[in-house]
């Protein structure tokens, strides 16, 4: 059985503990990145909408809200940093009707609350220009490759079997292949799994269940296009569906928001065209025309009656949970990682030097669209484990 010893154990190898390495390797603090998958990005990271958000409709003063407006004042500068493509198309809510003008409205001053940069129309639709679009395996990818350029090392099939406290201090971490690790820190960015994790430091600060979030991909008509994000009118059913331009030049349409429990199960339900394609079509018609190329379905991972749990581990000196970052973790990223990097220095567990610019690491996600990866590991898993 080997042992060895790390600064920080970052567990969990999607775009919030890609983001947690990057941010520690910019401040001259090594990280072990313990991804228990063959890849990373393949779980809630690369099965979304690779939307980024502004915050313009978050609940003003909550944390989840915060570190959204935060990201949102990162972004241009750090994934230029990164060397990830990102589209500044913009989203806008179109009103049907007096009730949806009128939440439109509130919208808009929900936005002003926050600081976004939200236009209203003389039509009554909202206009909100800094949403954007990106690759989200892309960006998992270039959070771990600046990482690794910046001294961190990152581990795919590392399975997290156990954790426990380290004799002298720290946190030890067991693998599934016998293999054991100390680390002065360990952060729990495992999404569907933070749960079990924290189980296993002997505590359960929020249970979390997958929520189905399913998609249609479409080949757009000859001489259609979609400028920008159309956003729903929210309602008390939730935000809806919405369409958006891929940077490939498809169109997706979702998602569905389905309550379940299994978190293995990565389907896409036999109803999922019937709930999205109406709905999507009512927002831009000439979907009627275009081609049903592909469907997926990410699971986010959500808290039960809970939501952004960043907190020191009560039971184990020296980890700290980052759990329940439901759909908007990609949006928060660049800012969660600043906000965990800042707990682990408040602990003693790490000297943050001056922050540095790493080099831009060369493109390194795999071929064929984002949209496609997840969905097509999730299915041969499934077929594998059907044998």
């Amino acid at each position: 059985m080997h042992s060895s010893e790390v600064s920080v154990a970052v567990i969990g190898g999607g775009v919030v503990g890609c983001a947690v390495a990057h941010a520690l390797a910019r401040r001259g603090v090594g990280a072990l990145l313990l991804e228990a998958g063959p890849g990373l990005g393949l779980a809630a990271s690369g099965a979304n909408s690779g939307i980024l958000h502004t915050g313009f409709d978050s609940t003003p003063g909550e944390l989840e809200t915060r570190l959204i407006l935060r990201s949102a004042a990162l972004r241009r500068k750090l994934l230029g940093e990164l060397g990830v493509h990102v589209r500044f198309c913009g989203a806008r809510l179109r009103p049907a009707g007096g009730r949806q003008r009128t939440a439109v409205e509130a919208l808009a001053a929900n936005a002003r609350r926050n600081g976004v940069d939200a236009e209203l129309a003389g039509d009554g639709s909202l206009r909100v220009r800094g949403e954007a679009i990106t690759d989200p395996v892309a960006y998992v990818h270039a959070l771990a490759e600046g990482a690794k350029l910046g001294g961190a090392k990152v581990r795919l099939d590392a399975r997290v079997s156990g954790l426990s406290s380290a004799p002298g201090g720290g946190v030890a971490i067991r693998l599934r292949d016998g293999e054991e690790l100390r680390a002065r820190a360990a952060v729990n960015c495992a999404g569907l799994h933070a749960d079990a994790l924290a189980r296993m430091a002997g505590e359960e600060p929020v249970r979390i269940y997958p929520r189905k979030g399913e998609f249609l991909v479409f080949r757009p008509a000859a001489g259609d296009s979609l400028d920008e994000i159309l956003l729903p009118v929210p309602s008390s059913m939730g935000k809806g569906v919405l369409v958006f331009p891929s940077l490939d030049g498809h169109m997706i349409a979702g998602p569905t928001a389905r309550e379940r429990e299994d978190k293995r199960d990565w389907s896409v339900e036999s109803d999922a065209r019937e709930l999205i394609e109406d709905r999507a079509r009512a927002m831009h018609p000439a979907l009627a025309e275009a081609e049903l190329l592909d469907a997926y379905a990410g699971l986010r991972p959500a808290g039960r009656d809970a939501n952004y749990v960043i907190e020191y581990s009560r039971a184990l000196s020296g980890l700290i949970h980052v759990a329940a970052i439901r759909s908007t973790g990609l949006s928060a990223s660049l800012a969660i990682r600043e906000h965990v990097s800042a707990m682990l220095a408040e602990q003693g567990a790490v000297a943050l030097g001056a922050a540095r610019a790493l080099p831009v690491a060369p493109p390194g996600s795999p071929p064929g669209p984002w949209w496609q990866r997840a969905a097509r590991h999730h299915a041969e898993q499934a077929d594998g484990g059907s044998r």
